[in-house]
């Protein structure tokens, strides 16, 4: 594994302790960096023309020093070369504000001015060790989502919003603090529905009941074709505590919610 990196001088202070964890990693003849890789006496030029001799990868470090420096720019246009032929893979360094050369633009690149150098350095460690560098983002991701609106302390509509994809005859349930004797749910605009009833016990002792309801027919909730539940009481102001969703049997998960 060969590493070349490109970057001029005056870059030196940010450069170096990239340098220093890739040595340290591949070793210093695995590692082209001047301070080591250039010893008194030698052409640079040649010590030049050997390091670019088929890298694995040329790491560029962007910046507006080492765009206005004719070496540098020689290193990372022959880097270029050489990555179009498949020969090399060249990785732009962005170090400071500087606009990203037109030709590097396709480029995916490491933004070090940002993200600064130990996260920056981690991800080039990775790519040159070959770990995955994947971490999960979206893990929390729901699809479902519900708003809510208190239109008096004895009537609540819920809105249940899919973001991405359809719903087929989801299950999605009001906890709340009133028995099913105070309160009943239903669907706005629904010529019918089937209703059910949880409990759930809370770490305190206490039971909260939940209530859901189904359209007759076409069950599924769509993008833009949001549904409306109304929660309704004739004796107690509801206390909504949750809007959940039963993703398996006796397995709720909270939907993201608004106006709670």
């Amino acid at each position: 594994m060969k590493v070349f990196l490109s970057h001029q001088h005056s870059d030196k202070p940010v450069v170096e302790p990239i340098a220093i964890a890739l040595k340290d990693k591949l070793g210093a003849a695995n590692v082209f960096y001047d301070a080591w890789s250039i010893k008194p006496g030698e052409g640079i030029i040649e010590k030049m023309n050997e390091g670019m001799t088929a890298p694995n990868f040329v790491f560029f470090f962007v910046s507006a020093k080492s765009l206005d420096s004719g070496m540098v720019k020689l290193e990372w246009h022959n880097a270029l070369y050489q990555a179009a032929k498949g020969q090399t893979q060249l990785i732009p360094v962005r170090v400071d504000g500087s606009a990203m050369p037109a030709l590097l633009m396709q480029s995916v690149h490491i933004d070090l001015h940002n993200i600064g150098i130990p996260a920056a350095q981690q991800q080039i460690l990775q790519i040159v060790t070959g770990s995955d560098d994947f971490r999960p983002k979206h893990t929390e991701f729901s699809n479902l989502t519900a708003s809510i609106i208190k239109i008096s302390p004895f009537h609540y509509e819920i809105t249940v919003s899919a973001s991405h994809l359809s719903e087929h005859a989801p299950t999605i349930v009001m906890m709340t603090n009133n028995t099913t004797a105070e309160a009943s749910l239903w669907i706005k605009g629904a010529g019918g529905v089937h209703t059910n009833s949880y409990g759930f016990n809370t770490a305190h002792g206490t039971v909260l009941h939940g209530f859901s309801a189904a359209p007759i027919g076409g069950d599924v909730i769509k993008p833009n074709f949001s549904r409306i539940y109304e929660l309704r009481s004739s004796s107690k102001p509801i206390e909504l505590v949750a809007v959940v969703q039963e993703i398996k049997p006796n397995e709720f998960k909270p939907l993201p919610t608004v106006g709670l």
